[in-house]
């Protein structure tokens, strides 16, 4: 399983996603543009020093990135879906989507995902953090297909 982010915009999101990789022995894929520049001091203080215990890949543009899929399954973390992720079936091979934080994916990259889920959430709040997301998708995943670290 891995972890993609869309174009992210909050270096602080990055980095704890980042952390989040390291911990539960995920590589991340970074869709560019990203919006800081990378040497921001907050990746490295979000991810501290796991930064070095975490595979990562940039990727220059979205079609790059669907370049190294292979096999693997695109699945969309979406609010605007309407299939839990407690419901859904993951794969130990899939990729797992977020988008940018202030727009989520263009219609496009929705298009290009096998899958779309959500994670349920009270319906007068708008959407959870980015990191906050992934890692409790993430642990849902991984839950599910065997894969937690022991």
């Amino acid at each position: 399983m891995r972890l993609a982010l869309f174009e992210p915009e909050i270096a602080g999101n990055v980095g704890a996603v980042l952390r989040l990789g390291a911990c539960l022995g995920v590589a991340i894929d970074l869709i560019e543009p990203m919006g800081f520049a990378w040497d921001d001091k907050r990746v490295r203080r979000a991810a501290m020093d796991y930064i070095d215990h975490v595979t990562f890949v940039r990727h220059a543009s979205f079609a790059a990135f669907r370049e190294t899929l292979g096999g693997a399954r695109l699945v969309l973390f979406t609010t605007k879906s309407s299939e839990s992720a407690y419901e859904f079936r993951f794969r130990a091979d899939d990729v797992l989507l977020f988008g940018k934080e202030s727009a989520g994916v263009p219609e496009t990259v929705a298009q290009a995902c096998e899958a779309r889920v959500r994670l349920p959430m009270r319906p007068e709040v708008r959407s959870m953090n980015l990191a906050m997301t992934a890692g409790i998708a993430l642990g849902e995943g991984l839950r599910q297909t065997g894969s937690l670290p022991g």
